[in-house]
């Protein structure tokens, strides 16, 4: 088990969702891979500044712009959730949208705690 599973947002993932589930960011698929790429290349970016022993501050500003580009993926990834999942929900009635709200609400708190 990952970290991540372990915090509960990886092992409760695939829960919540029956085979064929189109999800929220279905549409976005192809830019949200393409924005993930640039992430990993920012990423190994990081590695090859360490490994050419540049600057502490240099790195520290490369990792803060890392960071605010997975929070950037992040926020647009909880907001197709909320306008696609929890909307889908709402529809449907019943039980269901308490537990998307919930669910929205605890990757919500997952996120303010990074």
């Amino acid at each position: 088990m990952t970290a991540i599973q372990a915090e509960g947002s990886g092992a409760e993932a695939g829960t919540h969702t029956a085979p064929g589930t189109v999800h929220g960011y279905h549409h976005q698929k192809d830019e949200h891979l393409k924005r993930l790429r640039r992430i990993e290349g920012q990423i190994r970016g990081l590695q090859r500044l360490v490994d050419e022993d540049v600057y502490c501050i240099d790195i520290l500003t490369q990792v803060s712009a890392s960071t605010k580009a997975l929070q950037s993926f992040a926020l647009q990834l909880l907001e197709e959730h909320l306008r696609h999942c929890v909307a889908d929900a709402a529809v449907k009635g019943g039980g269901e949208i308490d537990a998307k709200v919930e669910e929205a609400t605890k990757a919500i708190a997952r996120l303010l705690r990074t």
